[in-house]
């Protein structure tokens, strides 16, 4: 497995293998088996993979945790190396964005809800990191984690809008013992808010489940949902939205279509996010 530090080391290693399908996989790295997973779909795609793993400063807020962001680069070398990794794209601010920036990508409406609302400019952050990433090793396949759908749907309308030929590939959610959708933020928690964090799943879980019958609305399968299982957790948002469009679907009409309940969840200081996806016919 070769690590690649410079752009010119990631040209290199493309023309060394120029033949290959090229896959990569966009990490900011503490990895755990919710990454290994989105590995394994990497490697089963028998071409060469490669993991970047950067933590990108432009898709933080001023009062967020990028400076206490999880960083274990040597642990997380050797969990690449194990899984299959052709190589691993190590580079720093330097690399990525040199000297004063005059241009960002954007996608728009797609990030009007979920955690757009509450982040103002942290999608513009992932577009424009992952856009470079793309521009810089050209791979034919890129994964991306499920767990944050509104990411991923921003990807591939981003792919579709700017004609890059890459096939996005989404992994499911990865959960701990108990339903807990793993995250690098997890190891934040302590046991006693771990416990807690368990009640995200089985909020999340009763509005799906609630939602087969056709008999409640949104807005009643949310309120019980919170009432049942969120007291003690601070929500930042929760609701039910069209998978398509990441629209909030109307709170008082009887629920159709392709869905996704989602929310943002603070346990203690730790935001987590977390989502369910489900069709009703």
């Amino acid at each position: 497995m070769e690590i690649l530090r410079t752009i010119k080391e990631v040209r290199e290693f493309k023309r060394a293998n120029r033949d290959a399908p090229l896959v990569l996989v966009p990490t900011m790295g503490a990895l755990h088996e919710g990454h290994t997973s989105l590995m394994k779909i990497g490697k089963a795609l028998k071409g060469k993979m490669i993991v970047s793993i950067y933590v990108n400063p432009l898709q933080f807020g001023p009062d967020e945790d990028l400076d206490n962001y999880p960083r274990q680069q040597k642990e997380d070398i050797e969990i690449c190396r194990s899984d299959g990794a052709a190589a691993v794209f190590l580079p720093d601010d330097e690399v990525m964005y040199p000297g004063e920036r005059f241009t960002a990508v954007r996608v728009g409406s797609l990030q009007d809800h979920l955690c757009g609302a509450g982040r103002p400019g942290h999608f513009d952050g992932v577009t424009t990191v992952v856009a470079k990433l793309f521009n810089i090793i050209e791979p034919t396949h890129a994964v991306f984690g499920l767990k944050d759908f509104q990411q991923y749907m921003i990807i591939k309308k981003m792919v579709e809008d700017l004609d890059f030929p890459i096939e996005i590939i989404g992994g499911e959610i990865i959960r701990e013992a108990g339903g807990l959708a793993m995250s690098s933020r997890n190891k934040y928690l302590s046991p006693e808010e771990r416990k807690r964090a368990l009640n995200i799943n089985l909020a999340l879980t009763y509005i799906a489940e609630g939602s087969a019958d056709g008999k409640l609305s949104a807005d009643a399968l949310i309120s019980d949902a919170i009432a049942k299982y969120l007291s003690g957790i601070r929500i930042d948002y929760l609701d039910i939205y069209d998978s398509k469009n990441l629209k909030p679907v109307p709170r008082d009409l009887p629920l159709k279509g392709d869905l996704v309940a989602a929310g943002a969840f603070f346990v203690g200081s730790t935001r987590l996010i977390d989502n369910m996806r489900y069709t009703i016919r």
